[in-house]
C-alpha cells in the first residue's frame, strides 16, 4: 500500500464492514422470512436464484471472522442486525437465539479489541411487515422503533456507535422506483413515501437510543457523483437532479428540514400527506455522518417521464460490477458534505472497496491500487480540513451481493461458497502491513 498507519491522526479508526443478510446464513437460529427471501425465488430477479440461506455461515463461524479482522490490524468492525432474526414477525415476541447471537456477536469484538459499529438495518425486511406496504407504510416507523429498542436494549451499552439504516437511497429509489432491489417495486408513488418513511423510522430509532442512555449515533448514506454526459443543459440539468435525488434529498432531510426543491418538483405529488411536519423528527441531533462511497455515473437527458434522465457508459477504468473508478469523488463528497452540511461534525468513511473476479493466487493488484487511490483521496480531505475520524472497507469477506448473488467479490478475504474455506487475499495483506506501521 502507499499509505501507512501513522500517516493518520493517532485515533483514526481503521476498519472493515459487513452485513447481516450477506454473510449470516438467514436459514440458521430461528430468523424469520425476509423480503429478500422472496425477492430471490421471483424468476429473474437474482443471478441463479441466489439468496442468502448459507450465505458465509458466519453465524457459526463469527469467531474464525472476527479473528481475521483482528489480525488485519482493525480496530473496529462494522456489522448489521437482522430485524428478522431478531423479531421472525417483524414485530411481537423476541427470538431469543437472536438476541443472544448478536450478544455474543458483540462480546467477541471486544475480546478481540474491535469496537462495535453497528448498523441496525442493511435491506433485509421481515416479510410480515412487507405484506404491510412494508417501507410504504407510515406505521414501519414505530415498528423500526420497536426493533430498535429491543436490539439496542440487550447490545446497546456495548456499541461503540450506531447508525439506524445502511443507504437510504437503496432502500428508497434502488427498490421501489428502479426495482433492483427488494420489494421489486417500479413505482413513483411507493418510492416517495418509502424515501421518507426511511427518513422518519431513521429519526425514529435515533429518539428511541437516545432515551437508552445511548450516544455517538450517526446516519450512514451513500454517494455517488454525477457527470453530465455532455456539456448541453439538458444533461447539465439532468445530472444535478440525479444528484439531488441520489445524494442532496437524504442530506437535506437530516441537516437542513426540508428536501431539495429541484427534487421535490416531481416528488412532491406523491409524498405523503403531511409529510412536511415530520422534519423535527427526521432531524434528530446526530454525532456524525458515514459516507459510502464507489463510484461516479454520466447522466443524459431523455424525454421519458420526470426524472427524464439516463445513465450512459463511461470512459474511466471499470471494475467487476462496470463502475468506473473514480476517486476524487470520494475527496468531493467529504469536502462538499463538511462544508455545506455536517459544518465540523465528524465523518466516517463506512464502505468504500471494489469488487474483482477474484480466484486464489490472483496478485490482487487492481483492489490494492483502487485503495490505494481512494485512500489518498481520504489524506487529501484531512488535509483540506475536513473531520474524517476513521476509514472502513467493504467488504471483510466475500458475501451475497444481493441481486447479483454470489458472483462480485468485494472481500479482503476469499470465500469458497462450495467449502465456505476463507483465504486472505493479497489486499488483505498489503492492508495489514500498511497498518502496522
Amino acid at each position: 500500500m502507499n499509505f501507512k498507519r501513522s500517516d493518520f491522526p493517532a485515533d483514526f479508526l481503521f476498519s472493515a464492514a459487513t452485513s447481516s443478510y450477506q454473510i449470516e446464513g438467514h436459514s440458521f437460529g430461528g430468523a424469520g422470512k425476509t423480503h429478500w427471501d422472496t425477492f430471490a425465488q421471483t424468476p429473474g430477479n437474482v443471478i441463479r436464484a441466489e439468496h442468502g440461506g448459507v450465505a458465509c455461515d458466519h453465524y457459526h463461524r463469527f469467531e474464525e471472522d472476527l479473528d481475521l479482522a483482528a489480525s488485519l490490524g482493525l480496530d473496529a468492525y462494522r456489522f448489521s442486525t437482522s430485524w428478522a432474526r431478531v423479531l421472525p414477525e417483524g414485530r411481537g415476541k423476541p427470538n431469543q437465539a437472536g438476541l443472544d447471537f448478536y450478544d455474543r456477536l458483540t462480546d467477541a469484538m471486544l475480546e478481540r479489541g474491535l469496537k462495535p459499529m453497528a448498523t441496525l438495518y442493511h435491506w433485509e425486511l421481515p416479510v410480515p411487515l412487507a405484506d404491510l406496504g412494508g417501507w410504504r407504510n407510515p406505521d414501519i416507523a414505530n415498528w423500526f422503533a420497536d426493533f430498535t429498542h429491543i436490539i439496542m436494549d440487550r447490545i446497546g451499552d456495548r456499541m461503540f456507535s450506531v447508525s439506524p439504516i445502511n443507504e437510504p437511497w437503496c432502500v428508497g429509489w434502488l427498490s421501489h422506483f428502479l426495482g433492483v432491489h427488494a420489494p421489486g417495486l417500479r413505482d413513483i408513488r411507493a418510492a416517495a413515501h418509502a424515501m421518507h418513511h426511511v427518513m422518519t423510522g431513521h429519526g425514529a430509532a435515533i429518539r428511541v437510543m437516545r432515551a437508552l442512555g445511548m450516544n455517538n449515533l450517526g446516519a450512514v448514506c451513500n454517494f455517488e457523483y454525477a457527470h453530465p454526459a455532455t456539456d448541453k443543459p439538458d444533461d447539465v440539468k439532468a445530472a444535478l437532479l440525479y444528484d439531488g435525488i441520489y445524494n442532496r434529498f437524504f442530506l437535506g432531510g437530516l441537516f437542513e428540514g426540508q428536501y431539495p426543491s429541484d427534487v421535490m418538483e416531481g416528488l412532491e405529488p406523491h409524498m405523503p400527506r403531511g409529510f412536511e411536519n415530520d422534519f423535527d423528527l427526521i432531524g434528530q441531533p446526530l454525532d456524525w455522518l458515514g459516507i459510502n462511497y464507489y463510484t461516479c455515473t454520466r447522466i443524459e437527458s431523455n424525454s421519458e417521464p420526470w426524472p427524464s434522465y439516463h445513465s450512459v457508459d463511461g470512459p474511466l477504468p471499470k471494475t467487476q460490477m462496470g463502475w468506473e473508478i473514480y476517486p476524487d469523488g470520494l475527496h468531493h463528497f467529504l469536502t462538499w458534505t463538511h462544508e455545506n452540511y455536517t459544518k465540523g461534525l465528524p465523518l466516517y468513511v463506512t464502505e468504500n472497496g471494489m469488487s474483482n473476479a477474484d480466484e486464489i493466487g490472483r496478485t490482487d493488484q487492481e483492489r490494492i491500487d483502487y485503495l490505494n487511490q481512494h485512500i489518498a483521496a481520504a489524506k487529501r480531505a484531512i488535509a483540506d480540513g475536513v473531520p474524517l475520524n476513521g476509514y472502513t472497507f467493504w467488504s471483510l469477506l466475500d458475501n451475497y451481493e444481493w441481486s447479483l448473488g454470489y458472483e462480485k467479490r468485494f472481500g479482503l478475504v476469499h470465500v469458497n461458497f462450495d467449502t465456505l474455506e476463507r483465504t486472505p487475499k493479497a489486499s488483505y495483506l498489503a492492508l495489514k502491513s500498511a497498518l502496522a506501521k
